[in-house]
C-alpha cells in the first residue's frame, strides 16, 4: 500500500492554479478571452418546464437552450410574453415566463423551427 499524505499543516491552503501557477484569484485557465462571454454547448433542443421552487409558489415556465446571442433571447422573450399576456425576464441564458405557458410556448417555438421538448413535470 503506498504512503499517502493525508493530513499536514505545513502547506496550509493552495492559494495557486496549478497550471499556471497564478493566484485563484487571477488565474484565466478557464476562462474566455476578455471580450467574450462563455458559450454555453447546446445539443440543438429547446427544454421547456414549469418550476415554482424559490418563488414563492408562482409557477413560472422556464425556457432554456436556446442557442442566440442575448439581444435574440430578449426579442423571443418579448414574443413569448407577448403570446402569453403575462411578464417575464431573461437570465443567465435562460427565459422564464411568468406562468404555465407550457403548451401555447412549445407550438410557438415548433412553428419557428426550435426543437421542442418537454422537462420535468
Amino acid at each position: 500500500m503506498p504512503d499517502r499524505l493525508v493530513y499536514s499543516t505545513d502547506g496550509g491552503r493552495i492559494n495557486t492554479c496549478p497550471r499556471c501557477g497564478l493566484p485563484n484569484a487571477k488565474c484565466r485557465c478557464d476562462q474566455p478571452p476578455a471580450g467574450q462571454q462563455p458559450t454555453r454547448k447546446s445539443d440543438g433542443i429547446v427544454r421547456i418546464m414549469r418550476d415554482k421552487k424559490h418563488r414563492g409558489g408562482k409557477t413560472v415556465t422556464v425556457i432554456s437552450g436556446v442557442a442566440t446571442s442575448q439581444n435574440e433571447m430578449a426579442a423571443l422573450a418579448q414574443q413569448l410574453k407577448k403570446l402569453c399576456g403575462s411578464g417575464g425576464t431573461v437570465k443567465d441564458g435562460v427565459i422564464e415566463i411568468q406562468g404555465d405557458h407550457c403548451d401555447k410556448i412549445q407550438a410557438r417555438l415548433t412553428e419557428l423551427g426550435y426543437k421542442v421538448k418537454r422537462a420535468g413535470g
